[in-house]
């Protein structure tokens, strides 16, 4: 028997088994992806976590650095003058890039044992200070709103891609049985980008956010129906799921189908856990009043600070609240009296939820970030506004493993540019995902044969200075 075997067969054999492992090995990973990820159940994470939930105040529209936590003696000096062009002339939303300076009529102070400057536009959030860690160069890539916001929700400027919270909610399962691990909460009106800002992009639709609406029933379609009772309501969705489950038959790729069933599943449970949530009647008159929920114009982001502290007390895991909805921040004109009113309905509401955290034990395990797609610039619109800038901004940091009462990074002379410390927003997601215990290089999803993460190809500069 002649055993010899040409070249060619034996290049050809050899080929088609390693196609064989590497199929192997992305079934598996497949198989991995939809089973061992269930979010009914809770996972471990990576490594021991510093935080067990966040809560991200998002200040919509792009609140200005330069009049809150980065003040800049340079560019009060300057004020009415030509941008010199040492400093470049940027591109800017408006294509207002190089316009006059625009000084920051503030009074500054440094608050706490770690000397951290506020302006007078947020006196409440100033008393903790030495709880907070002030990020002063952050950047991203979107020069308009859609862009930024949508790259600070999801990584991206385009949509198509999860949430951080959906990624969170993948990678840590649930921590409670009746509510979602996920939830993002409005004012009056939606965000830009609506729904992308808490999808679950490329993963299993099951992991997207629960959305909080504004009223007495900010979780829609929880109430029961007029006279019907609990058995009732029981055994028609016995019959639904036992319909889903058998048109799910040959369709298991269908993940809509499997987050109808689940969140059918979860109205149900929030029949019952939900009206009990967002009942604030239950809490005492000094902690309504501590979040101004007494007050008209700190009510609204007051309530929702006051839910999310609920909501994270009960096991939700990530909480997203957004002040300023349909960019409310968005100063292009009358900076005054647009930071005046957001920064009045935002200061005492965000001061509560931290004391409050605080003296019930859970700020240590609970991540508050306060931030919104970018800064503005440090010339002027329309003579009294500013533009959009994602090359030099600021967020905060408190709770959850971070060590507070420090500044961290720095920006030009005029504030228009990050030049120490530069944090793109990757950097920032890769930070928080570690802080609860998520290593964004191993927090994997295998989509269109692409093991992709949270941080796309980014993210290798995490601020580690927030926790060490």
């Amino acid at each position: 028997m002649n055993h010899e075997i040409s070249r060619r067969k034996l290049l050809r054999g050899a080929g088609s088994g390693l196609g064989a492992l590497a199929m192997t090995a992305m079934l598996a990973e497949e198989a991995r992806s939809a089973t061992v990820h269930d979010p009914a159940i809770a996972r471990q994470p990576h490594h021991a976590p510093k935080a067990k939930a966040v809560i991200f105040l998002f200040m919509e529209g792009a609140p200005s650095h330069i009049d809150l936590f980065d003040p800049k003696p340079v560019l009060n000096k300057l004020n009415g003058q030509p941008m010199p062009a040492s400093f470049g002339k940027p591109i800017t939303a408006m294509g207002t890039g190089g316009n006059t300076l625009m000084g920051a009529p503030r009074t500054w102070k440094q608050h706490g044992q770690g000397g951290i400057w506020v302006s007078e536009l947020y006196p409440h959030i100033a008393q903790h200070a030495d709880k907070l860690a002030i990020l002063r160069s952050c950047q991203s890539d979107g020069i308009n709103h859609a862009g930024g916001v949508g790259q600070m929700n999801t990584g991206d400027i385009l949509s198509g891609r999860p949430s951080l919270g959906a990624w969170v909610n993948y990678g840590l399962g649930t921590a409670n049985k009746n509510l979602p691990t996920f939830v993002s909460m409005i004012d009056d009106k939606e965000p830009f980008g609506n729904a992308k800002n808490w999808g679950s992009g490329f993963l299993p639709a099951v992991y997207q956010g629960t959305l909080f609406r504004q009223g007495d029933t900010p979780i829609l379609n929880t109430k029961l129906p007029a006279g019907t009772t609990d058995e009732r309501q029981r055994a028609r969705l016995a019959y639904l799921e036992a319909q889903n489950r058998e048109y799910a038959i040959g369709r298991e790729d269908d993940t809509t189908l499997e987050a109808r069933i689940r969140s059918f599943e979860l109205a149900y449970a929030l029949q019952k856990t939900g009206p009990e949530v967002v009942d604030l009647s239950q809490e005492t008159e000094e902690t309504k009043t501590l979040y101004g929920l007494d007050q008209p114009e700190t009510a609204v982001f007051g309530r929702n600070c006051l839910l999310a502290r609920r909501l994270v007390e009960r096991g939700v895991r990530f909480v997203e609240l957004y002040c300023g909805s349909g960019s409310g921040w968005d100063a292009h004109s009358d900076l005054e009296g647009n930071h005046k009113k957001w920064c009045k309905a935002s200061d005492k509401p965000v001061a509560a939820l931290l004391e409050d955290l605080a003296r019930r034990g859970m700020l240590d395990e609970t991540l508050v970030i306060w931030g919104g797609e970018f800064g503005r610039t440090p010339f002027n619109e329309k003579g009294t506004g500013r533009d959009h800038n994602p090359w030099g901004f600021t967020m905060f940091f408190a709770g959850g493993g971070v060590r507070g009462g420090q500044t961290i990074g720095t920006t030009d002379e005029i504030g228009l540019r990050a030049i120490e410390r530069h944090t793109h927003v990757h950097d920032i997601h890769a930070s928080i995902l570690w802080l609860l215990g998520l290593d964004h290089l191993q927090l994997t999803y295998l989509h269109n044969g692409r093991a992709e993460r949270p941080t796309i190809v980014a993210g290798e500069h995490m601020v580690k200075e927030l926790w060490t």
